[in-house]
């Protein structure tokens, strides 16, 4: 059995679709230099170009 640790101590990686992080799982254990999209909702959009959402974003 792996040893408690904290959650700030987990990895990280950054979505390239919505651009935000996520922390390792214990699912994606085995995985986790495979995953590269937080979640199967950004995995399905990853051809949409991300869109600013406000003025400061666009330029």
């Amino acid at each position: 059995m792996m040893p408690q640790r904290k959650k700030s101590d987990l990895p990280t990686k950054v979505c390239p679709v919505c651009e935000r992080p996520f922390s390792w799982r214990a699912r994606w254990k085995h995985q986790w230099e495979a995953i590269v999209y937080c979640s199967r909702r950004c995995s399905r959009q990853r051809w949409r170009r991300r869109v600013p959402s406000s003025p400061a974003e666009k330029g």
